[in-house]
């Protein structure tokens, strides 16, 4: 789902209310918590995003699910969501949060995929190099794609290095069929 320009703004000035506030780590930790609690919950995004429940109501169930957890600031943003009839973006703006915050810190997330799992020596080897090439902090996420036969490929941001046996055959397989024979 794409974040819309709206959820990106609030999302930058929950940043920026953090920053000022000197309270950026408690407000993280808080909007992981939403965060995961909506991507866990189909049901309550669905809820937040439905234009027949009540306002009272959508503020009512996140007060029962978060605010015994969150931090003042984070309540009142909740709040202002809410009354300004924005909550229905809310899983947009935990998402942009957590991108802005990464952008903040200088952290990047670089995507592997590899054919089998991986070690923890291995992970540990390929994101210690990763962060020296890139000169960043990296979140590294992992996924298994047997397909691939062997090697890994390598997402970060637009940019894709494919080291992975798959992509060697088609490459192969491209080359042999544009290849005339005489």
């Amino acid at each position: 789902m794409r974040t819309t320009k709206a959820a990106r703004r609030y999302a930058t000035a929950l940043l920026e209310l953090a920053e000022e506030r000197d309270e950026v780590k408690q407000i993280l930790e808080d909007i992981q918590f939403v965060h995961n609690t909506l991507e866990g919950s189909r049901e309550l995004v669905v809820f937040l995003k439905s234009p027949v429940i009540k306002f009272d109501d959508k503020i009512g169930a996140l007060e029962k699910l978060f605010f015994d957890d969150l931090n003042e600031p984070t309540k009142l943003f909740m709040k202002l969501l809410a009354k300004k009839d924005r909550i229905n973006l809310l899983d947009q703006i935990v998402k942009a949060f957590i991108e802005k915050y990464k952008e903040y810190a200088g952290i990047i997330t670089v995507d592997v995929f590899v054919a089998r799992e991986l070690s923890e020596d291995q992970k540990s080897g390929l994101h210690n190099e990763l962060e020296e090439k890139t000169q960043k902090t990296v979140d590294m996420d992992i996924t298994v794609d047997e397909s691939l036969k062997g090697g890994m490929a390598i997402r970060i941001d637009d940019t894709v290095i494919d080291g992975t046996v798959k992509h060697k055959l088609e490459e192969l397989e491209e080359s042999l069929l544009t290849t005339t024979v005489e």
